[in-house]
């Protein structure tokens, strides 16, 4: 490690990585360019101790960073140069707000001397990415004292791990990068962990013993495999229903005899009638949001007929939509460890035992789904989920084709395998396919699935280039090939059936594309192929070193976990006649 307590001169750029490197950052992600060239000559000058990884397009090198956050808890690291590098890269940086994941953009500015002309590709990223409750950041700063950049760069990783996780955005001017400075670099940001209030948390142990038909909604960022194992003691000490929130299918083991589903999109009916009637809803870790809350019809904004506990780091959280019975603010990691030494009331004054056990019945019914000729997703997620190891890291984007990976994988949560699902809670298309490349690159030892729909592939496809030239190799990318944006068919046919517009999408061969970046491809049209293929996939990856790709051509009308297109233009056809 860097010895913060003395440093010779050396330019700002250099500086900045010995920064990086001294918060224990091994691998950033970004795309080079003119505006901080004094950076990229640090990675040269400590490349045995930390790696850039050169992306094909900003939003891509964000997603991995944002992957990197997710997975490490620590903040992911992401540089891009000015102007559109900073646009590209935005989409990234939405998505780490949204999803409380701790991120560190860089940005490379022009010129101290040249601000405020409006001078090749400046933007002013204070307003670009303008901090608060609805903004793109939690922080957003220029740094322009080369002999205050560590203190910039602590305070980002500060920021960025403190309360609500999120991204912080620095914004470094050319010649600030070239100055030397003699400023040591400053030691490894740990946050701070704070504990729930004792007479509040004593209340909650009051509020739980007095229900009838509690459940625990788990999630959010922040988790650690201690905090995880606390929340599962703490849910069998009490025989509590889990069901994790949108996207955090990961928070608790999905197999454990208490779990009850994942609540967001796609939710299983009977999870969703069990949460309304409820009569008391412990919010652990969880923002409750729109796709959370079933666009706020689970739990009711602003005021909940259920009893609401809601426990969240973040103190602007608390209150911000729902008017809640008790509030909590506590970080993740000692939360469910402070739950965990709440007294349950006697086996026999639990009236939700049955309830408990009814609900993990509910989820496993749903695991059943009628076969789908040719091709069955359900099947095909099943056979993957069988095939590969626990520890697998499960991505995906944005599109119905989402809906099979979550309600088929079971995620055997944080406590046992650390994080198995990188999914992006803002609903960003693109996401999944760079996560599953960070994954591959971050943990070469674990396997790293990406679910991907064909319009959400494209947007980021590119990025087989990374994979290939970082050396990437227990990775498959799953593109599920149906000729159309699906979701967005799936609305206009509820909505206007059968005048489709601007939906239809016009693919290439993706096997071949994928040959063509040094992966093994191979097309797949009917269920009975699939199995073989992805055999040969894995023997392709284990006797070459290369990642696969499976594409899977599907009919148009296989684009929803429950319904078919024909469905949904049927019942909107009988709406519009008033029949």
């Amino acid at each position: 490690m860097t010895d913060h307590l003395s440093a010779g001169a050396r330019p700002a750029g250099h500086a900045l990585v010995e920064a990086l490197v001294e918060q224990g950052v091994h691998t950033c992600f970004g795309v080079p360019g003119e505006s901080y060239l004094a950076v990229l000559d640090g990675f040269h000058q400590h490349r045995e101790r930390i790696r850039f990884i050169a992306c094909r397009q900003e939003g891509g090198a964000a997603f991995m960073a944002e992957a990197q956050g997710k997975l490490s808890g620590r903040p992911g690291i992401c540089f891009v140069t000015r102007g559109p590098g900073a646009t590209n890269a935005s989409i990234g940086v939405h998505t780490a707000f949204q999803d409380s994941t701790p991120m560190v953009l860089f940005v490379g500015q022009v010129a101290s001397d040249q601000r405020d002309r409006e001078a090749f590709q400046e933007i002013d990223y204070r307003q670009m990415f303008s901090p608060g409750t609805l903004g793109l950041a939690k922080w957003v700063a220029e740094i322009e004292s080369a002999d205050r950049l560590p203190e910039y760069v602590a305070r980002a990783f500060h920021v960025a791990l403190q309360g609500r996780p999120g991204p912080v955005v620095l914004s470094l001017p050319e010649d600030m990068l070239t100055k030397l400075t003699r400023v040591p670099v400053l030691p490894r940001v740990v946050p701070v962990s704070t504990w729930p209030d004792p007479q509040a948390l004593a209340r909650a142990g009051e509020m739980l013993a007095a229900a009838q038909r509690p459940i625990v909604i788990a999630g959010g960022s922040g988790w650690t495999a201690e905090s995880a194992a606390a929340l599962q003691r703490f849910a069998e000490a009490w025989e509590l229903p889990v069901g994790n929130a949108f996207r955090f299918q990961d928070t608790f083991d999905n197999r454990h005899p208490l779990y009850a589903g994942d609540v967001g999109i796609g939710i299983n009916p009977k999870l969703a009638a069990r949460i309304r009637e409820a009569d008391l809803v412990l919010a652990l870790g969880v923002r409750l949001g729109e796709m959370t809350t079933g666009g706020y019809t689970l739990l009711e904004a602003p005021r909940p007929k259920q009893k609401l506990i809601h426990v969240h780091a973040g103190a602007e959280e608390l209150g911000r939509v729902f008017a809640a019975d008790l509030l909590l603010q506590s970080s993740m990691d000692r939360a469910a460890l402070a739950l965990a030494t709440l007294h349950p009331p006697e086996p026999a004054r639990r009236p939700w035992r049955e309830h408990a056990a009814a609900a993990h019945a509910d989820y496993e019914a749903n695991h059943a789904a009628p076969a789908v000729a040719p091709l069955d997703l359900a099947v095909v997620i099943k056979t993957l989920a069988r095939r590969l190891p626990d520890d697998t890291v499960w991505t995906n984007g944005a599109g119905n084709f989402s809906g099979w990976l979550h309600r088929y994988v079971r995620y055997p949560g944080l406590m046992h395998r650390g994080r198995t699902q990188l999914a992006p809670t803002s609903g960003a298309m693109g996401a999944g396919f760079p996560y599953a490349v960070a994954a591959a690159l971050l943990e070469p030892h674990r396997w790293a699935v990406n679910i991907a729909g064909d319009g959400d592939f494209l947007m980021t496809g590119q990025e087989m280039a990374t994979a290939t030239g970082y050396g990437a190799k227990k990775l498959i990318s799953v593109v599920v090939d149906n000729g159309t944006y699906g979701t967005i068919r799936m609305h206009q046919e509820r909505e206007y059936p059968g005048r489709v517009s601007g939906s239809d999408l016009f693919n290439p061969d993706f096997a071949a594309l994928a040959r063509a970046y040094g992966w093994h491809g191979a097309r797949v049209e009917r269920t009975e192929q699939f199995e073989p293929a992805l055999e040969a996939a894995i023997a392709a990856i284990e006797a070459a070193g290369r990642p696969a790709l499976l594409h899977l051509k599907l009919d148009t009308d296989v684009s929803t976990t429950r319904q078919t297109l024909s469905d949904i233009r049927g019942a909107a056809e009988k709406r519009l006649r008033g029949t």
